[in-house]
């Protein structure tokens, strides 16, 4: 089978890889999206849910926030709970912005939909993928049963894929932490209990309660990374919510049929650099933040914009400056949604073994925040996303 001929390689149908199909596209560049899933997987697998202003901003910006603001909920605010009370963080209140929970499938959805629209070229359920020669001006990446011919190649395969793989290890360098505890998350069909979020700090453990929809909950426990979902029934998980998730003020948490659940470890991850000759890499393919701060999705949708703006710029224009500049401009809001992150998951969290001075430094700052508006604003400036 002869090569198949495209400006821009791209390995992943996730947010990263759809979102920068999409942009590239309105811009005049083609591209090939491959994607090892199939499509229904991809448009069912549950990840982020709240999306930041900046990014629901570029969504209507593009034409891809038609279902988001018909279906999604906005959120003006959120609540940090300890010691039983409930102490809100006014989010457009400090500043002006708000978020939008919409979950991330259905951004994936709506990109599918749009490039398959647009004749847009996706290709699902592709095995065998491997890159090469991204140190030429014309990399090409095979798979089982064909080959593509690029200018440049987009790693948006997420933590596990293979294009940072490609990254020799001499110039790849990589920085990591593994919390010590897990998030055992589930859909629930029943209505969610609160009209906003809320963090909950318990001392046998954080919860966190989410929604999806008015008839989908999403809610987390913090859990021991080796407990094993076999090991917790619903019963035991309901229990388990109700008790962290309890006020004084007689606070009824919903319950129903739990209609997914798993346990996902918690890590922070950043590869640096994000850009190997002709070879690019975005979202989690570059970084993981733990989901605290609900940065994953936003920072994937960061990337791409600034992807798409460098190398439309160098495939139209041929001037190179946003790609050379591409990583470190990536990097300076990963960095700092990496400690954003860090921040809110240990003053949420308490870890296993810890003194109880670190418990009593974590009440200090969960009670600092709640009642200063100077943290309550740096607080809610990072929750609902730096400007682009």
């Amino acid at each position: 089978m002869s090569p198949v001929r495209t400006q821009v390689g791209i390995i992943g149908a996730g947010p990263a890889g759809l979102l920068l199909s999409h942009l590239l596209h309105l811009e005049g560049v083609d591209s090939v999206v491959l994607e090892a899933r199939s499509r229904d997987y991809v448009e069912r697998r549950v990840r982020a849910g709240v999306v930041e202003q900046p990014s629901a901003d570029l969504l209507r910006d593009v034409g891809l926030a038609g279902r988001m603001d018909e279906e999604g909920l906005p959120h003006h605010g959120f609540s940090l709970r300890f010691d039983r009370e409930d102490h809100r963080i006014p989010l457009t209140e400090l500043t002006g912005s708000t978020i939008t929970v919409y979950g991330q499938q259905e951004i994936v959805k709506d990109l599918i939909a749009a490039r398959l629209a647009a004749h847009g070229d996706l290709r699902f359920e592709v095995s065998g993928v491997a890159v090469h020669d991204v140190d030429t001006d014309r990399p090409r990446i095979t798979y089982d049963g064909g080959e593509l011919e690029c200018d440049v190649i987009a790693g948006c395969d997420g933590f596990h894929g293979i294009a940072r793989g490609a990254v020799p290890d001499s110039v790849l360098k990589t920085f990591e932490h593994e919390y010590p505890f897990a998030w055992l998350g589930l859909l629930a069909q029943a209505q969610p209990s609160h009209e906003e979020l809320i963090y909950a700090s318990h001392e046998r453990g954080f919860a966190l309660h989410s929604m999806r929809s008015p008839e989908v909950t999403r809610l987390y426990l913090q859990v021991d990374p080796d407990e094993r979902i076999e090991d917790w029934s619903d019963e035991r998980i309901w229990d388990e919510l109700h008790l962290r998730l309890e006020t004084d003020n007689g606070f009824t948490l919903r319950e129903g049929p739990v209609i997914e659940k798993s346990i996902t470890s918690m890590r922070g991850f950043v590869a640096e650099p994000m850009r190997h000759g002709r070879l690019f890499l975005a979202g989690d393919a570059a970084h993981i933040v733990p989901p605290t701060g609900a940065k994953g999705m936003n920072l994937a949708i960061a990337d791409v914009l600034v992807l798409s703006r460098a190398l439309t710029s160098l495939l139209r224009k041929g001037d190179s400056d946003l790609v050379e500049s591409y990583s470190d401009t990536c990097l300076r809001r990963v960095w700092r949604a990496q400690g954003f992150s860090n921040h809110m998951t240990t003053m949420l969290h308490r870890a296993p073994g810890s003194e109880d001075y670190q418990h009593r430094l974590r009440m200090s700052q969960l009670r600092y925040t709640a009642t200063s508006s100077a943290a309550a604003t740096s607080l809610a400036e990072n929750y609902v996303g730096l400007p682009f």
